[in-house]
């Protein structure tokens, strides 16, 4: 005969929806080279005057 015995806990239900997960912001040095990738694209829209690239905003 075993001396000590435990007893097994479940673990708790969840009640309710799950939290939406929050996004992270993004890093102040990703911000800048965006900020850099987007000017180049422009100008070499104007030089090319060929296909149109839209990027869509970024969500805050």
């Amino acid at each position: 005969m075993p001396a000590v015995s435990f007893e097994k806990i479940s673990p708790p239900v969840r009640r309710g929806p799950i939290a939406p997960i929050e996004q992270k912001q993004r890093g102040v040095i990703v911000q800048i080279l965006d900020r850099f990738v987007e000017a180049r694209v422009k100008r070499a829209q104007k030089d090319d005057k060929g296909v149109i690239v839209h990027r869509d905003p970024a969500p805050k």
